[in-house]
């Protein structure tokens, strides 16, 4: 354990010790603090950020923005601005450090650094929007009809007397959670005169057709304004007939003014490029790109482009790891970069002159990243403390600035976390994470939770999750246990590749080596009482476990897991990731979709499965969950649905999140005690 992560436990060791221990709770961990996107003045005194609070009455969340001198080392943090009934985010400093911009309701507002009023910049419903470094524009990206001349240029309204029903002549018809209705998600700069917007916006796509953004996870970092404010540069995937069979986003820079049309810059490459920078001299722009066309969990490499000569340069070509976010140090002669690496997401630092990586933080997971001239602030988690702020300079150790949650916290007895690792597939080293309950007697033995990750280009590393929460299970007297099988992330591009067409075959029998070598290494683990939970890839895998190890577990539980490849490959939205997982299309490849087809196997299933799926879940159709316990139900096997009318392929609302862990602990108690 680094003391990045002591650190993080001692913090909360004086609270701690003061209050009666306790298990870790839903109820807990939906009561937390969230923080969310964050921003240093100009002269790095300031830190300001949006932070989440959960009101269970209304079952939603609202933000408030938060600031912390970062000049005073016994400052703490305090308001800026908290609206009960509105949620400020996304905090951006003018150039001068005066203001911070923030969006609210109904679009973008500011409010002094100092505190006080709010007054409104601009007008709008906007997706977000980004400043520029020159203080005098606004970027704003939002949902517009396709060609859309202006940012009042909004959907109209059908005849009074049209039906409701929708047409479509080519895909996506659907995405994520959301029908298409003609809308794109595009760009638009509005000059900024005396704290307010002018203007209508002046569209920056042009003719092209996609969204910047990329949905449905795109956001800020997609986008980038040049040091100078006369240039955009976006990611964005042109669409078409192609677009669910299409990972090609490419990097586009147009005039900030709208006087031309976009440039793409990367229209060599077919695969992904994405999350444009920009050096602070405007010399270099940086991206990260993919290889391969199609596949999304290609390996992202650095790109640099000389922007005076538009010679570009791969530059970690040579560093087997996936740049997750890439942010310019204020010299200009590094980057900091943000990196799975062995169950862990370190922030590393990458020289431009020669590409090396040099690993700054220690154990944990690192998110937002902002660099300043006093070092470098970032968000760090892990599987037992939730996301605070931390700074670290030069070589010094990391200090931690923030405690968000540390009275929430207070008193919580945390499992002990182990990372091991055992010889897999192939005879290939694969790592895994065991928890061990808190307060477990000597000698004695608790059940365990399998949990299986999704993607399958995941993993189930050293972070905090407000979804799949393994010290949840071990606060319920569980041992959790999580295997980062072939396929998973974090181990080198030829691991995360391993699984491709081999779905029910070497992750599988990793995880069939995983279980056995967990059983074996911790005495306090009863195997004889497990159960297997996954969702995603992680909910097929429990579908492929009920038919190929049907004596292995107590009970199994499927969270939007594909139970009928068949059906999933005509039924999904994003054609790209299916075909490529099985080689290409089903009516083309139908023996490599059915040889790991859970379906073929439904004869064999017998252990108590419980099933969840969203209705809204376009990823993975609710039809699969449906027909899952339509088979358990027929095979006479004790089954139970929980289908969530209100949630896509994650449980996001605080109720139905809440009402997950009592169904799935539930479930597991009534199969294992």
């Amino acid at each position: 354990m680094n003391k990045a992560l002591l650190g993080a436990i001692s913090l909360l060791a004086g609270l701690s010790a003061a209050a009666e221990a306790r298990p870790l709770t839903i109820e807990d961990v939906v009561s937390l603090s969230r923080t969310g996107s964050a921003a240093v003045s100009p002269d790095g005194r300031w830190l300001v950020w949006d932070q989440r609070e959960t009101d269970l009455k209304t079952n939603k969340g609202t933000s408030d923005l938060w600031r912390l001198d970062l000049s005073k080392s016994a400052a703490g943090p305090t308001k800026l601005i908290a609206d009960p009934a509105v949620s400020e985010n996304s905090p951006a400093f003018s150039p001068d450090g005066k203001w911070v911009y923030y969006a609210g309701k109904d679009g973008v507002y500011r409010i002094s650094s100092a505190g006080g009023v709010s007054t409104q910049v601009l007008k709008a419903d906007i997706g977000g929007f980004k400043l520029s470094p020159t203080g005098d524009k606004l970027l704003v990206w939002a949902d517009r009809p396709v060609g859309a001349r202006s940012l009042t240029d909004t959907k109209p309204g059908n005849p009074a007397d049209a039906g409701s029903g929708r047409t479509y002549e080519q895909l996506f018809v659907r995405h994520w959670d959301a029908w298409a209705d003609g809308q794109r998600s595009q760009l638009f700069v509005l000059p900024i005169v005396g704290g307010k917007a002018q203007g209508d916006g002046t569209p920056l796509v042009g003719a092209l057709v996609g969204d910047t953004p990329s949905k449905p996870f795109g956001g800020g970092t997609e986008i980038a304004w040049s040091p100078d404010g006369k240039t955009i540069y976006f990611a964005l995937r042109e669409a078409g007939r192609i677009e669910p069979l299409s990972t090609n986003l490419d990097i586009f820079a147009v005039p900030a003014d709208g006087s031309t049309a976009p440039v793409n810059l990367t229209s060599d490459n077919k695969a992904t490029d994405t999350t444009p920078a920009v050096s602070p001299d405007g010399r270099w722009l940086a991206w990260t790109a993919m290889k391969r066309p199609g596949y999304e969990a290609d390996k992202l490499t650095i790109m640099l482009r000389d922007l005076q000569t538009g010679k570009v340069r791969a530059l970690t070509e040579g560093w087997d790891r996936s740049a997750a976010s890439i942010d310019w140090a204020p010299d200009g002669r590094s980057l900091y970069v943000a990196a799975q690496d062995t169950g862990d997401e370190p922030l590393f630092r990458v020289d431009i002159a020669d590409g090396k990586p040099w690993r700054l933080t220690g154990e944990g997971t690192v998110g937002t990243v902002i660099p300043t001239g006093k070092g470098v602030i970032y968000t760090l988690n892990t599987l037992t403390a939730p996301n605070d702020f931390w700074r670290i300079q030069g070589r010094a150790m990391p200090i931690q600035l923030t405690g968000v949650n540390e009275t929430k916290l207070a008193g919580i007895d945390w499992p002990s976390v182990e990372h091991f690792s055992f010889k897999g597939a192939k005879g290939d080293t694969v790592w895994a994470y065991a928890l061990k309950p808190a307060g477990t007697p000597e000698g004695a033995k608790v059940p365990m939770a399998f949990l299986i990750h999704g993607g399958p280009q995941g993993s189930f590393g050293n972070g905090w999750s407000y979804r799949w929460n393994p010290a949840l299970w071990t606060g319920h007297g569980y041992g959790a246990v999580m295997v980062d099988f072939h396929g998973s992330t974090g181990y080198g591009q030829g691991f995360t590749d391993a699984i491709n067409q081999d779905w029910g075959g070497k992750p599988f029998e990793d995880l069939k080596a995983g279980f056995k070598a967990a059983t074996a290494k911790f005495a306090w683990l009863d195997g004889t009482r497990a159960c297997a939970a996954g969702g995603s890839y992680g909910g097929y895998m429990i579908n492929w476990i009920a038919g190929n190890w049907p004596d292995g577990f107590k009970c199994l539980i499927n969270h939007d897991g594909v139970f009928d490849a068949r059906a999933m490959a005509y039924e999904t939205e994003e054609l790209w990731f299916d075909e490529w997982e099985h080689g290409g299309p089903y009516f083309e490849k139908a023996a490599e979709y059915e040889k790991w087809n859970p379906v073929n196997h439904v004869a064999s299933w017998k252990a108590p499965i419980l099933i969840i799926h969203g209705e809204k879940d376009f990823r993975i159709p609710y039809t699969q969950g449906l027909a899952a316990f339509t088979a358990a139900q027929r095979r006479e096997i004790p089954s139970k649905l929980l289908m969530f009318p209100d949630e896509n392929h994650w449980v996001l609302k605080p109720k139905n999140s809440i009402q997950w862990y009592h169904e799935v602990l539930g479930w597991m108690d009534r199969w294992t005690k």
